[in-house]
């Protein structure tokens, strides 16, 4: 059952407008009562216009907002002796509603008012909520619904068919709900529910409680039979889960970048388990969307592969994926053939949802965020789904319905308030190193030009501090720390099956991860030697193998960047060890270069000197070692090395990370093995 989460004592704290976006977020709050990103609220009130007239006005949900998340700045103002007049229309369209209703607004900085506002105004009440409720909708979209209705509510209901939301909806409902004195809701074929209320408490607790009479009723019924007919296929124990999904995502992202990359998201969460290995999911998740709000995160179905985890292997589920999402494509673009308006462009011609028997679902979209919106509406489908089989058979909009909500150029205005995306937009960059001044600098540009990060250092703790401090400014979910020590060719695995299992695979790798030591040649040892070797030589070659094998696999190209030295060019004086190391990288960079430009992997360098701000390796006794080489003291380090620049300046994390971004980037596209010094200008370091 839903929980009623009003709170008298916090909706006291609100009056007016306050009180909406209270009442608002309480139902967002719970995705079985709305879906993300749909449903609208509204209330009708007085205020006074800018020269102190008392107008009656409604707040209503601004389009593109959630609700569980909006404030008093996402919702719209409009005066009601405008809009109420309307009621006398015959018809109204889209583009002179959205027209009119921009000339209502009591301030033109508001946003664009929810695609029904109109059935918000025509309903005369002080306080009307739209939402999306799992049990509602499961009921809206069985085949016998309207008569499962009457046995729920008897005369309280108020019944209207689907038609698309606008006008033409908003007039049917009003004049269905004046016509019967008795009615306390209304259920909205294959759509939802609307209540009311002369307060706010009022219209959210008869919200919250319609939407567990009906879930009463329904889970009665659902104790009485097996969910989806029961079980087909059983489920796979999580590890092999685990290394059959990380096997098969990047053939997934691969498939489904072919003209903008993707995202990706696993879940597989109980109810997710219980659908895909159900006698009934592969035909029910072709029926169609559960909601039509889900539809532009969702497409009209999923990609459903006949994969029978009793039977098959791995090689059999990668090629029953490569072939599925080509025969989606295929499908879709028929789909969009047949239906297509002159000036409709169709979006991209790939799943946004695959379903995996014995496995569970992986989602896409251009970003994390989407990606997971995308899982979260098809939990609330699985949802529906179960609900509406309990009574009857689960029905959905037509073809001709979904396209028309698809494509639909309200909805595809939510869209477009989205923020533009950026270099970094839809790619995944793991970093090593990624706790030091070097290692976050980078992550920051790139997270800030719109990437997905791994941060892996051998310090979790300081790899978690970064991640964390990542998602506070860029958004949840768009970082992961993961300990990796470069030496390990298991943990090295272990990261990149983790980055595959949390975005879909990685596009860009730096190799940055570092230490350095300092000794005459004659007195540096074997374990000092081996031990430059074993991190910055085997620890770049392991950790480059592995992203060149993803990166192939994914078959949509990638880059690396190698952070060397200005010692991978210059002799440096009692580094030995470090910077023969260093020149190897150099060197090991190119060969990959030479053989990743057939697949679309790109290589490069950036050779740094003198970093000291943030970095551990200048933190250690290798501050005391090179001022001792050059017969300073550590303190004057700093000013000696700006002072033997051409250019006079000290190098900053932040210079670094500009330069690796300048060779990931589109910028650099045609570039690959090939270096930057980045020193200030060290003659003897000038490549050549």
């Amino acid at each position: 059952m839903v929980q009623n989460k009003w709170n008298e004592s916090n909706a006291n704290h609100y009056e007016g407008l306050g009180e909406l976006v209270y009442r608002s977020n309480l139902i967002g709050s719970d995705r079985s009562v709305c879906n993300w990103g749909g449903g609208n609220t509204s209330m009708k009130t007085t205020v006074e216009d800018f020269r102190g007239r008392p107008v009656e006005v409604m707040y209503v949900k601004g389009s593109g907002s959630d609700l569980a998340t909006m404030g008093a700045h996402n919702f719209t103002g409009l005066r009601m002796e405008d809009i109420r007049p309307l009621i006398e229309r015959d018809s109204m369209s889209d583009e002179e509603m959205v027209s009119y209703l921009s000339q209502c607004m009591i301030d033109a900085s508001h946003p664009r008012a929810s695609i029904e506002t109109l059935l918000h105004a025509f309903l005369p009440y002080k306080h009307v909520d739209h939402s999306h409720p799992d049990s509602i909708i499961s009921l809206c979209c069985a085949d016998n619904g309207q008569e499962i209705a009457k046995e729920i509510f008897g005369e309280r209901f108020v019944w209207v068919p689907y038609i698309r939301p606008g006008f033409t909806l908003s007039k049917m409902i009003a004049e269905a709900v004046a016509a019967n004195p008795q009615a306390e809701l209304v259920l909205m074929e294959k759509h939802g529910l609307v209540v009311w209320g002369e307060t706010a408490k009022e219209s959210y607790d008869r919200t919250i409680a319609v939407i567990n009479e009906a879930e009463s009723y329904i889970s009665q019924k659902q104790s009485e039979t097996k969910a989806f007919s029961g079980e087909k296929f059983s489920v796979l124990d999580k590890d092999k889960r685990n290394q059959l999904i990380t096997k098969v995502m990047p053939a997934i992202r691969g498939a489904v970048s072919g003209e903008k990359k993707m995202i990706l998201s696993f879940d597989d969460s109980v109810d997710v388990l219980e659908f895909v290995n159900s006698e009934q999911a592969q035909l029910l998740s072709q029926v169609g969307a559960a909601c039509p709000d889900h539809l532009v995160h969702t497409k009209r179905t999923p990609l459903y592969i006949a994969f029978d985890p009793s039977a098959d292997n791995a090689d059999d589920l990668l090629l029953k994926v490569e072939e599925g999402i080509q025969n989606f494509a295929k499908d879709y673009e028929d789909y969009f053939s047949r239906l297509a308006s002159e000036g409709d462009v169709m979006f991209e011609p790939v799943p946004r949802v695959v379903l995996i028997p014995g496995v569970g679902m992986v989602t896409t979209g251009k970003d994390k965020k989407a990606a997971d919106i995308s899982a979260a509406l098809y939990h609330r489908a699985i949802a529906v789904m179960k609900g509406a089989t309990a009574l009857g058979d689960f029905v959905s909009l037509s073809e001709s319905e979904s396209f028309a909500v698809e494509y639909w150029p309200l909805e595809l205005y939510k869209l477009s308030l989205a923020p533009p995306e950026a270099r970094f937009s839809r790619s995944v960059v793991l970093v090593t190193g990624g706790a030091g001044g070097i290692g976050s600098a980078t992550l920051r540009v790139f997270l800030e030009g719109g990437a997905h990060a791994v941060v892996t250092d051998i310090n979790l703790e300081g790899a978690e501090k970064v991640a964390q401090e990542l998602n506070e400014t860029y958004g949840a979910g768009r970082a992961i720390a993961v300990k990796m020590d470069v030496t390990d060719e298991s943990a090295i695995a272990e990261a990149f099956e983790k980055a595959v299992r949390q975005f879909g695979g990685v596009d860009h790798i730096i190799n940055n991860a570092g230490l350095a030591t300092s000794s005459p040649f004659d007195e540096t040892t074997l374990k000092e030697w081996q031990l430059n070797m074993d991190v910055l030589g085997t620890g770049y070659f392991l950790v480059a193998r592995e992203a060149f094998r993803l990166m192939k696999q994914q078959g949509i190209g990638g880059s690396m960047v190698f952070v060397g030295s200005k010692n991978s060019v210059y002799a440096g004086k009692n580094a030995a060890a470090y910077s023969a190391v260093k020149a190897m990288e150099m060197h090991l960079a190119r060969c990959i270069a030479a053989e990743g430009g057939s697949y679309g992997i790109r290589v490069n360098g950036v050779l740094p000197d003198a970093v000291l701000q943030g970095s551990a390796i200048w933190g250690s006794k290798w501050r005391e070692e090179r001022a001792a080489a050059y017969n300073i003291s550590p303190d004057e380090l700093e000013e000696h090395y700006r002072k033997r620049t051409t250019l006079g300046v000290n190098i900053y994390p932040s210079d670094i990370a500009e330069s690796i971004a300048f060779f990931a980037s589109d910028a650099a596209l045609k570039t690959t093995g090939c270096m930057i010094t980045v020193d200030g200008g060290v003659p003897a370091a000038f490549t050549r």
